[in-house]
């Protein structure tokens, strides 16, 4: 079963609103630049290309490209195949 992949790209001293729902499920590739994850108090978190990441329900603001471009690649399992939700 192939895994679906998104890119996205991020200019140079531009921001990205964190949105939780866009990441459900993905494990995100920092594929060239660097990426600043800004949390809900300001702090930031640095990552450089070939870092892997989980953006899911985190307490983020927004994210951040440094002084070059930043391409990220979200990989998830296709829609179809995901587990079903289970109540406790």
């Amino acid at each position: 079963m192939p895994f679906e992949r998104r890119l996205i790209r991020l200019q140079p001293g531009r921001e990205r609103p964190y949105d939780s729902s866009e990441w459900v499920d993905q494990l995100v590739v920092v594929m060239c630049g660097t990426i600043e994850l800004e949390g809900l108090s300001g702090r930031r978190w640095r990552f450089d290309k070939g870092s892997i990441i989980w953006l899911t329900d985190l307490p983020l603001r927004a994210l951040h490209a440094r002084e070059e471009v930043a391409v990220l690649m979200a990989i998830a399992r296709p829609i179809n195949s995901q587990p079903p939700i289970r109540l406790i």
